[in-house]
């Protein structure tokens, strides 16, 4: 009983919230590209915001329930149909045993969520269900999902009776990045700086869950010296040799040797996890200060 996957799409993984405590492991914190979509597709059904769902890429699928359930979707608009009629995003849906959901092809951004009350009913590795495609761990058997899958529903503890269905339009706009200043901003003379606050910037076709490679202009820094390897932080902007920013991003290495001009603000980091290739955004400075008054303000959203 739970779900049978018909079609995986392009790249369908088991995530939940992310692990913590497990960079000295070598495996970073994982989790939910867009952590908004996520947590909203589960408070929407009525389960914690940490429940593990489906998170698809581009494409979504075809998955057959094997009995009743609630579900919702949220992120970039895909399109959906459950037994050919159009399913709505950022609404509870109860469907029936055996029915038919139909994940197409993505309208907008990169990822959508698949949230399902009682969770997907997985093995925890390193206190998550998170997938983390580079070490194989994880989610299921540590892979995407494929055809023949079968994935149990967990039960719920939430009265169904007491769920609010919440109608939420989150917004995936992208163009603009928030940043604060990098451990090696000192490294960057006036006119790096000024490059890379003032250009545009496009997702090259190397991008994934562990770092978005950008293309547009150069970023060389003014000091030469050779770079100690040290940790890296979801969201890390890094400038290797050749000048190209690259985005650290969930499933990053923990270690890294180019300098750090800024990092993305965790606020932003859904906002990354919406970026596909070709599409072209901004970043815009803010301080420490101001980017923490934004996460507050965001986090009593789950409250």
């Amino acid at each position: 009983m739970g779900i049978k996957v018909i079609n995986p799409g392009l790249q369908t993984t088991v995530q939940d919230s992310g692990r913590r405590l497990s960079g000295h492991l070598g495996i970073s914190n994982c989790g939910a590209a867009d952590n908004y979509s996520f947590k909203l597709a589960n408070l929407i059904v009525g389960n914690t915001p940490t429940k593990a769902a489906l998170e698809m890429t581009i494409v979504g699928g075809v998955y057959q329930f094997d009995e009743n359930a609630d579900i919702c979707l949220s992120g970039s608009d895909f399109s959906a149909k459950i037994n050919n009629k159009i399913l709505p995003f950022n609404k509870k849906v109860h469907i029936k045993k055996k029915a038919v959901l139909e994940i197409g092809e993505t309208k907008d951004g990169a990822r959508c969520y698949l949230a399902i009350r009682g969770g997907i009913d997985i093995k925890h590795f390193l206190g998550s269900a998170s997938t983390h495609l580079t070490t194989k761990t994880g989610g299921l058997d540590g892979r995407s999902l494929k055809k023949g899958d079968l994935l149990k529903i967990g039960k719920s503890k939430i009265n169904p009776n007491n769920i609010i269905s919440l109608d939420l339009k989150y917004s995936t706009k992208r163009s603009v990045l928030r940043i604060t200043e990098g451990l090696q901003k000192d490294w960057f003379s006036d006119l790096n700086w000024n490059t890379l606050l003032n250009s545009l910037f496009k997702v090259s076709k190397k991008y994934s869950r562990m770092g978005i490679k950008l293309e547009g202009p150069s970023i060389a820094p003014a000091n030469k010296k050779e770079m100690i390897t040290e940790g890296i932080a979801l969201g890390a902007i890094q400038i290797p040799n050749n000048g190209k920013p690259i985005i650290s991003f969930v499933d990053h290495q923990t270690t890294g040797g180019y300098p750090v001009i800024a990092n993305v603000i965790s606020i932003d980091i859904c906002k990354v996890g919406q970026l596909k290739e070709g599409d072209s955004f901004q970043f815009d400075l803010v301080n420490i200060n101001a980017a923490e008054k934004m996460r507050i303000r965001q986090s009593k959203n789950y409250e």
